[in-house]
């Protein structure tokens, strides 16, 4: 199982998420508003408000996942981070692998 953090802009989380729960690239997740980003891009320091989505896979959808959140984000560099937890309850795991499986009537 992996968690998938990604900032997109305020209001664009869950077109977002609900386009990759509805496609099984993740089984679940959570959108977290009013988050402020500090950053460096293109020589800059920029101040801007974002949102943050949490969002849980199995490790067979990670690379499809990743390249589908590239193609549906608005970022020209998307942050894009997995982690993989230490521990976890089995009937969790396997929820998220159960709902990550491509389904013959998606």
């Amino acid at each position: 199982m992996r968690i998938v953090f990604v900032t997109c802009p305020p209001g664009g989380g869950a077109e977002i998420l609900k386009t990759l729960l509805q496609e099984r690239l993740v089984a679940g997740g959570n959108i977290v508003s009013g988050v402020r980003s500090m950053y460096w891009w293109k020589g800059t320091i920029c101040d801007d408000p974002e949102e943050m989505l949490w969002m849980e896979t199995s490790d067979a959808r990670v690379p499809a996942l990743i390249e589908r959140i590239k193609a549906v984000h608005p970022y020209e560099v998307p942050k894009i981070l997995t982690f993989e937890p230490r521990e976890g309850t089995p009937p969790y795991l396997a929820w998220v692998d159960e709902e990550t499986r491509a389904r013959a009537e998606d």
